[in-house]
């Protein structure tokens, strides 16, 4: 599949602001199953400096400063990206067991063990919560692989949590997520992964994009389409393979990475800081539309 993407993040100010000093992490990454054929930041009004950086997880992202009063920030990035059927689905039989896995992570250096053991621990939004403990030992049962496991732990959530885009911000606490049984694709992926780590297999979280497709007859809305994010778990001979809570999928042809770390404040779309006035209303649109070959 070939797609066209489009992500504008906008920010308006009632008063003037200065030296807005800002992050972004919105370029599609160059992986074995994603081809990025072209990409873009755009951004408007022009910066003092703009620099391009590739951070420890293999990321591009951009550094933005704004010197001059402003009351609006719009950063763009458009991309052409080609992706590739995966074949996940057929990989879950040759998983390692949960004890071998952690027999290798105690027993190896090489780098992409140590970069697996650095989404092992909590993190700064992922905590080792009781309660996600609890969610997922009952599905460990014997003779099972990690991909099984996390299959089983992928459809429960799916099926015990609902998706309500009204209820979490993101910065609402994993255990609420839990108590209240509800929150956003960004939830689901940080509590699969605290399930995950709390039993010890590897597990980071992923940022990307999910085509969506618009009912028979109806035309696809500009910029209706929104981020996404999932997660993914490490095994040794098949590397990392991606799952998607939120619609209890196996990612594929349709899912679009952009970044991946231990959580979410690693792969932060835009964040920065400035000097003036905190207010602001935000505007967000996504576009991913596929194109013919």
């Amino acid at each position: 599949m070939k797609y066209s993407l489009r992500h504008l993040t906008q920010y308006n100010y009632p008063q003037p602001v200065a030296n807005s000093y800002n992050l972004a992490c919105v370029t599609p990454r160059q992986l074995p199953y994603q081809q990025v054929i072209q990409t873009q930041l755009h951004v408007q009004p022009q910066p003092s400096e703009l620099q391009q950086r590739i951070d420890y997880f293999g990321n591009t992202q951009h550094f933005i400063h704004l010197q001059s009063p402003h009351q609006q920030l719009a950063v763009t990035a458009t991309s052409i990206v080609t992706v590739q059927a995966r074949h996940n689905v057929l990989k879950i039989q040759d998983a390692v067991s949960v004890s071998q896995l952690q027999h290798h992570l105690a027993s190896q250096h090489d780098p992409a063990t140590l970069h697996a053991k650095l989404c092992l621990n909590a993190s700064q939004l992922i905590p080792l919560l009781p309660e996600a403990k609890a969610l997922i030992t009952p599905l460990m049962v014997p003779g099972q692989n990690v991909l099984q496991l996390a299959q089983a732990l992928n459809q429960l959530i799916f099926n015990e949590f609902e998706y309500d885009p009204e209820f979490s911000t993101v910065v609402t606490p994993l255990s609420e997520v839990i108590a209240h049984k509800r929150g956003v694709c960004q939830d689901f992926a940080q509590l699969a992964i605290s399930c995950l780590r709390s039993v010890g297999i590897p597990a980071r979280y992923i940022s990307g994009y999910l085509e969506t497709r618009p009912p028979a007859g109806q035309p696809r809305l500009v910029g209706a389409d929104a981020s996404h994010a999932w997660f993914a778990v490490f095994d040794p001979t098949l590397g990392w393979i991606d799952f998607d809570p939120t619609n209890n999928l196996l990612a594929d042809e349709q899912h679009l990475t952009v970044a991946f770390g231990r959580d979410f404040a690693d792969v932060v779309p835009l964040k920065g800081l400035l000097q003036g006035s905190g207010e602001h209303t935000l505007t967000v649109a996504v576009d991913v539309a596929p194109i013919a070959d």
